[in-house]
C-alpha cells in the first residue's frame, strides 16, 4: 500500500446521485457550482470555493471537500429516449443473463446458460421483425390489397390492388410483397443504427488497463474483472448476429409465398430450382447466425480490444445480399400467381413459440443445478430468477407483436369480413389475456389483504418506537401503513412467479389450441356448450381489445414522455434499474449507462488517491451505491484499501443480492466490505428500495446502522415544530446519522500520528515507510 501522509492528507466525499437523477446544486446545498471533469453527459461537480481545493490543502484541515457526480442524463436525458419503451422486451431478457445463481467450478453450467439467453433474445429478435412483416407483408400487401374491398377504402394501397390499379405493375404478389417488405427491413436497419450509436455514445468508454486475470471464477464477483465493463467485441458480434436474422426473417418471408407457388406441380422449372437455392441459401445463413450467437460469451477476464472486423461487416452485408435475391426472385412474372387466404404465419409464430418454451425450460433446468451448488435462502425464486424473467420478456413480445397485428387488422377492415385477419396463434394467445389478469388481480387482492393485516402488527411496532410520546392514531396509522407498503419489494419473487408460471402454463395451451383446431377459440368452441361457446367469444374479444390496448399504452406513454419532462423523468427512473448490466444477451437492449459511469468513478478515485495520497469517501444513494460498489470493485487493491464507502437507501443486498446472486450475493459483499478500509449503510423501515446488507457474522453490525427513524419525530418539538414528514426513500442527508457517519469513516480513514523513530537507520526506516 502507498505510504500515507502523516497529517492525513486531504479528504473528499464523492456524492453518487440515485435513480431519477438531481443537480449538482441540490447535491452540494450551493447554487454556485462549477465542472471540474466530465461533459455535457456525466460530470463531477464542486462548489465554486472548492474549484482549487487542492492548491490550497490547509483552508480544507478538517473538513472534507464534497464532490457530486452527476449521471442521470445518462438514462434520462432527452425525449427520444422514451422510445426505448419499445425495446422493453430485449432489456429484461438481457437482464436473465446476469441472473444466473452463484457457481464456483461450474464452468461450462455457467457458460451453458449464457448460451441459452442469447438463444432466446434472438427468438425475440426474429419475433419483432416477424411482427413487422406479419402487418406489412400479411394484412397490409397480400390480404388488403389483394381484396377490392379493402383497397377501395385505403387508397394508399391502391397502386398494389389488381382491381383498383387496371392490373398495374405493382400489383402482381410477389412485387406487393417486396414493397411491403421495406417496412421490416428498415426497422431492423434502425435497430442496427441505434445499437451502434448507443454504444459509441455510452458504452465506449475504456475501463482502467489491469493485468489479465485467470478465466476461471475466483469465488469473487466478476464486477471486479478487468474487461467487465467493456464488451465491445461481443456487443459487435450480437448486433451482427441480430441484423443478418432480421433481414433473413424479412427474406424468408417474402420469397416463401413466391416458392410454395413454384414448388406446386407443374410449375416453372427454373423459378423451382432457384426457389429451392435461395431456400438452400437461406436456411444456411441462419446455420451461420445461430453459430456466431453460440460461439463466443463475454470476455472478462481481460480488456478485450479486439474486432471480429471480417464477421461485422460480412454477416449484416450477406443477409442483404439474400434480401435483394429474394426480392428479384418474388418479383418475376408468374401468370395465374394470385394472393388468397393469409401468409403462412402461424407456422412462424408457432416455431417461435415453441422454441422460445423449450429455451426457458432449459434455463430453469440449469440455472436449478447450479443453484444446487450454493443454496441461499435468501436467492429469488431458489435461483430460477433468470428463468422466469426470460419468460416475461417473451410474453411482452408476444403481447407486443399480438398488439400491433390486432389494431392493424381492425384497422384495415373494421367489419371483420373483409380479410381473413391476422394468424389464428395470435388470436389465440390474445384469448389468454383475460385469465391471466384474473390470476393477478388474485394475487393482487392477497398482496392487498397481506398487506393491511402487516400494517395492523406495524401499529404496536411504531407505538414502541416513538415510546413517550402524546399518541394520535392518524399518524400512527400513517407510518404503519409506509412501512407496510415498503414491503411490498420483498414480495415481488412470487409475483414474477406467479406471472411467469402462469404465462407459460396458458402459452402452452394457446399454442396446442391453434396447431390442433386451426380455428380461433370462438370458432373452436362453436361446437361445444353454449356456456362454453360464450367464454370462448368473450376471452376472444376481451383478449383482442386488451392486447391492442396494451400496445396503444406503450405508443401514448412514449409520446406523453416526449412532451412531458416529468414522465420522460419517469421513464428514467425505469431505466436506471433495467439498463445497469451491459448488454450481454441482446444487443438491442437499451444501452447501459454502468460502462460509462463505473469507469468514470474509478478513474475519479484512482487519480485523486493517486495524486494526493488522500482520504476518500464516495457516498451513494440508491442506484448511486451500486455503481460505487462496482467502481470500488474495479479499483487495485492499494487504492481500494484508501476508501471509504457510505450507502443509504441502497438496493445493493435487497435487490441486487437476491436477484443477481452471482454478482452481489453474500461472498461478494463480504469481500467487498474486507477490501475497502470501512464500510457503512444505512436505512428505513419505510423505504422500499433500500434495506439492510445483512452479512453474516460480525461484518452485519459492522456495516449496517440501526434502523433510522422516519420521521424524524413522531410530533411538534423544539426542533420539529412543524410535522416531520415520512421521508422513505430520499432525505438521507438530512438525518443526523448521515453526518454522524461520514465523520466516523473520514475519522477511521486518518492514519494514526508517527510513533518514536526506532533504532536500526535505514531498516527502521525502510520497515516505517512499508508499515
Amino acid at each position: 500500500m502507498a505510504r500515507r501522509p502523516a497529517d492525513g492528507g486531504a479528504a473528499l466525499e464523492l456524492l453518487v446521485h440515485g435513480v431519477g437523477g438531481t443537480t449538482p446544486e441540490q447535491m452540494l446545498d450551493d447554487p454556485r457550482t462549477v465542472r471540474i471533469t466530465g461533459d455535457d453527459t456525466a460530470a463531477v461537480f464542486r462548489r465554486a470555493e472548492d474549484a482549487d481545493a487542492e492548491s490550497r490543502p490547509d483552508a480544507h484541515r478538517g473538513r472534507p471537500v464534497p464532490e457530486a457526480y452527476v449521471w442521470c442524463n445518462l438514462t434520462s436525458g432527452n425525449g427520444t429516449r422514451a422510445l426505448w419503451l419499445l425495446l422493453l422486451p430485449f432489456m429484461v431478457v438481457n437482464l436473465a443473463h446476469w441472473m444466473r445463481p452463484t457457481a464456483r467450478g461450474r464452468t461450462r453450467t455457467v457458460r451453458l446458460y449464457g448460451l441459452l439467453v442469447r438463444l432466446t433474445g434472438l427468438t425475440l429478435t426474429v419475433l419483432l421483425v416477424a411482427a413487422a412483416c406479419e402487418v406489412a407483408l400479411d394484412l397490409a400487401a397480400w390480404q388488403c390489397a389483394g381484396t377490392s374491398a379493402c383497397a377501395e377504402r385505403h387508397s394508399w394501397l391502391g397502386f398494389l390492388s389488381p382491381e383498383v390499379s387496371d392490373g398495374g405493375w405493382w400489383s402482381r404478389p410477389g412485387r406487393r410483397l417486396v414493397v411491403a417488405a421495406l417496412v421490416p427491413a428498415v426497422l431492423t436497419a434502425l435497430l442496427w443504427y441505434l445499437s451502434h450509436r448507443t454504444w459509441s455514445a455510452y458504452e465506449s468508454q475504456q475501463p482502467m488497463s489491469r493485468a489479465p486475470e485467470p478465466e476461471e471464477e475466483t469465488g469473487h464477483t466478476a464486477l471486479g474483472r478487468p474487461g467487465f465493463w467493456y464488451g465491445r467485441r461481443l456487443v459487435a458480434r450480437l448486433r451482427a448476429a441480430h441484423t443478418a436474422a432480421g433481414l433473413l426473417t424479412v427474406a424468408a418471408a417474402v420469397g416463401t409465398s413466391a416458392a410454395r407457388f413454384d414448388h406446386r406441380p407443374g410449375g416453372p422449372a427454373l423459378l423451382d430450382v432457384l426457389g429451392r437455392l435461395l431456400e438452400t441459401a437461406l436456411v444456411v445463413a441462419a446455420a451461420a447466425v445461430v453459430w456466431v450467437v453460440c460461439r463466443r460469451g463475454r470476455s472478462e477476464h481481460r480488456l478485450d480490444r479486439e474486432l471480429d472486423e471480417h464477421l461485422v461487416r460480412r454477416l449484416p452485408l450477406a443477409a442483404v445480399a439474400l434480401l435483394v435475391l429474394t426480392g428479384v426472385y418474388a418479383g418475376w412474372e408468374r401468370p395465374g400467381w394470385q394472393s388468397a387466404g393469409r401468409l403462412p404465419g402461424d407456422a412462424t409464430f408457432g416455431a417461435l413459440t415453441l422454441a422460445q418454451g423449450l429455451l426457458v425450460i432449459a434455463l430453469g433446468v440449469v440455472a436449478h443445478v447450479l443453484h444446487r451448488v450454493r443454496p441461499d435462502a435468501r436467492v429469488a425464486l431458489r435461483g430460477l430468477g433468470g428463468p422466469a424473467v426470460a419468460m416475461l420478456a417473451c410474453a411482452l413480445g408476444g403481447v407486443m407483436s399480438g398488439g400491433v397485428s390486432q389494431r392493424v387488422a381492425d384497422w384495415l377492415d373494421g367489419t371483420g369480413t373483409n380479410i381473413p385477419g391476422p394468424p389464428v396463434l395470435l388470436t389465440w394467445q390474445a384469448s389468454v389475456i383475460p385469465p391471466m389478469l384474473l390470476v393477478l388481480l388474485v394475487l393482487l387482492g392477497w398482496l392487498g389483504r397481506r398487506t393491511w393485516l402487516l400494517r395492523r402488527l406495524e401499529l404496536a411496532a411504531v407505538e414502541r418506537d416513538y415510546a413517550g410520546e402524546p399518541q394520535d392514531i392518524t399518524r400512527t396509522r400513517r407510518i404503519a401503513r409506509a412501512r407496510a407498503m415498503a414491503t411490498l419489494t420483498d414480495r415481488a419473487p412470487l409475483l414474477v412467479a406467479v406471472v411467469s408460471t402462469t404465462t407459460l402454463l396458458l402459452g402452452a395451451a394457446a399454442l396446442a389450441g391453434a396447431t390442433t383446431t386451426e380455428q380461433t377459440p370462438a370458432e373452436a368452441a362453436r361446437p361445444a356448450y353454449a356456456v362454453v361457446e360464450s367464454a370462448a367469444e368473450t376471452a376472444e374479444a376481451l383478449g383482442s381489445w386488451l392486447i391492442g390496448l396494451g400496445f396503444i399504452l406503450f405508443v401514448t406513454w412514449g409520446r406523453r414522455a416526449y412532451k412531458d419532462p416529468s414522465a420522460r423523468r419517469t421513464i428514467g427512473i425505469l431505466w436506471d434499474v433495467g439498463t445497469f448490466w451491459p448488454r450481454a444477451a441482446h444487443p438491442f437492449a437499451p444501452p447501459c449507462y454502468a460502462e460509462r459511469a463505473v469507469p468514470d468513478l474509478t478513474w475519479r478515485m484512482a487519480t485523486w488517491t493517486r495524486a494526493t495520497g488522500g482520504r476518500l469517501v464516495i457516498s451513494g444513494h440508491s442506484q448511486g451505491s451500486v455503481l460505487a460498489a462496482a467502481a470500488a470493485w474495479q479499483l487495485e487493491p492499494s487504492a481500494r484499501g484508501r476508501v471509504a464507502l457510505l450507502t443509504y437507501g441502497s438496493p445493493l443486498e435487497r435487490l441486487y443480492g437476491r436477484w443477481f446472486p452471482a454478482h452481489f450475493g453474500p461472498a461478494a459483499l463480504s469481500a467487498l466490505h474486507h477490501d475497502v478500509d470501512c464500510w457503512r449503510n444505512l436505512h428505513r423501515p419505510t423505504d422500499p428500495i433500500g434495506g439492510p446488507v445483512r452479512l453474516s457474522g460480525d461484518g452485519g453490525p459492522e456495516v449496517d446502522r440501526e434502523a433510522l427513524k422516519d420521521p424524524l419525530a413522531y410530533g411538534r418539538t423544539a426542533r420539529h415544530p412543524l410535522p416531520a414528514p415520512i421521508l422513505g426513500h430520499s432525505g438521507y442527508q438530512a438525518d443526523p446519522a448521515f453526518a454522524e457517519e461520514r465523520e466516523r469513516l473520514l475519522g477511521r480513514l486518518r492514519p494514526d500520528l508517527p510513533g518514536p523513530r526506532p533504532a536500526g537507520g535505514a531498516q527502521a526506516e525502510s520497515g516505517r515507510s512499508s508499515a
